[in-house]
């Protein structure tokens, strides 16, 4: 069967979370939530009731109305604002964000102090999310990525500085008037400093033909995105690149001969119990009926439940909040010397380096308070040194990691909806106050409407 193509309407700007914005600071603050229980109410008193929009960056922030409708400045669904200091529920904001399903876990003390799952895996379903419930992570897929590439480092079968031409069998990088004197290095490609082309990947509707590995690093049909190439000296710049990624998953495959679903299960999900994790694409069968469907901003589903992914390293991973802050807790106490299931502490402390002073994306801080780039990882800046994690989006899903490796807090969250990271900016700062969350900075990401 022939699914009807998204229009341009139907989907957000690709990763546009990610450009800051200094003036799109959100205007106005709600009450605050009861996020150790986050899915009740405070009690409600008789108290007059008047309506506004969510936090969105825009003038309508600070417009107040009488009775519920959408806002007629950016169209969002107009949400309760009590006159009394009663809580805000979870699930009002889900449905003001258009989100229908909702999963997150909390980190403190290097523990998971807390999974909770809120609304229903598919756009008027009923089938309710449950923390295994399966999110796409997008780009959060990179830095998982790069956990069982350093594994492999440690290992000896790659190295962090060498060409990667060197180790590469099935596709080499071709060599051209940039790369005369630098090389693509696995460490360059790593804190996207190679200069390789390609920010991010569409991925492919259920009825699509599927590109190869190859075919898509060559840009040939069917993929759908150009060939990735080095555009401008390696080591001088910082330039994003899911295409770089790919080049890193080829590199993983030829230096191991085994599939890259299958070798990040050995070398990673199975060693920290990343049971629900999988880069398997397309899904299978037995894993489908776990899984969320995707939902863009204007409510309406991801055509098929989901785009497929075969840049797998670069956003084909399929995961849990619980299972994310598995692997953040491990990475963090192997920073410390207290864990070494995966990374031992002086590779652990070499992808938490920065490696890159500044980066033009905002993952983690604000205009005031730049990402640096590690290895996998955006960090925080010299305020929040410890800070490391990243964002990811695909088609109808986002999802967001945050960790502080020295004092053990953190959080994930995952959303079936293109609203699920500008939900989840907000989710964030009310976890960080409530517990005590010392250098958070709140993000300040431009409105989705401004960008689509």
């Amino acid at each position: 069967m022939k699914h009807k193509r998204e229009t341009s309407d139907d989907v957000l700007t690709r990763r546009s979370f990610l450009k800051g914005s200094s003036g799109a600071v959100i205007a106005m603050t709600l009450p605050a939530l009861t996020l150790r229980g986050m899915g009740s109410r405070a009690p409600q008193t008789a108290v007059k009731v008047i309506y506004v929009c969510p936090p969105c960056g825009l003038d309508c922030d600070k417009l107040t109305f009488d009775k519920p409708s959408a806002c007629p400045v950016c169209g969002m669904t107009l949400i309760e604002r009590a006159e009394s200091s009663a809580q805000l529920n979870v699930q009002k904001l889900m449905e003001a964000y258009n989100v229908p399903g909702l999963s997150l876990a909390i980190i403190d003390n290097f523990k998971l102090a807390s999974a909770q799952a809120f609304g229903v895996t598919e756009a008027g379903g009923t089938t309710p999310v449950n923390t295994r419930t399966l999110f796409q992570a997008g780009s959060i897929s990179k830095p998982v990525a790069a956990v069982g590439a350093l594994n492999l480092v440690e290992r000896g079968k790659l190295s962090l500085d060498d060409d990667v031409n060197q180790k590469l069998r099935s596709w080499k990088v071709p060599e051209n008037e940039f790369t005369k004197e630098q090389k693509v290095t696995l460490r360059r490609i790593l804190s996207h400093s190679a200069s390789l082309t390609v920010h991010g990947f569409p991925g492919y509707a259920v009825d699509q033909p599927l590109p190869t590995l190859t075919q898509i690093l060559n840009g040939g049909k069917p993929a759908n995105t150009p060939p990735v190439r080095v555009d401008s000296v390696p080591g001088t710049r910082w330039q994003y690149s899911g295409g770089a990624v790919l080049i890193e998953q080829q590199l993983m495959i030829d230096v191991t001969g085994e599939p890259f679903p299958q070798l990040m299960h050995e070398i990673v999900f199975d060693k920290i119990g990343m049971n629900d994790s999988t880069y398997e694409q397309p899904l299978p069968p037995s894993r489908t009926p776990a899984a969320a469907t995707g939902t863009y901003a204007n409510g309406k589903p991801v055509a098929g439940r989901w785009h497929i992914y075969p840049e797998m390293a670069a956003a084909g991973l399929w995961t849990t909040p619980s299972d994310l802050a598995k692997l953040a807790i491990d990475i963090a106490l192997s920073k410390q010397g207290k864990s070494n299931r995966v990374l031992s502490e002086s590779i652990a402390a070499e992808m938490l380096k920065p490696q890159m002073a500044r980066v033009e994306e905002i993952a983690l801080g604000n205009e005031q308070h730049r990402d640096r780039m590690g290895l996998g990882f955006f960090l925080g800046d010299e305020m929040r040194p410890d800070l490391f994690g990243h964002i990811g989006d695909d088609a109808g899903f986002q999802a967001m990691l945050l960790m502080f490796a020295d004092s053990g807090q953190g959080a994930v969250i995952m959303a079936n909806s293109q609203y699920g990271i500008m939900l989840g900016d907000f989710l964030l700062e009310q976890i960080a106050k409530e517990y005590g969350w010392k250098n958070y900075v709140p993000s300040n990401r431009p409105h989705p409407h401004q960008l689509a």
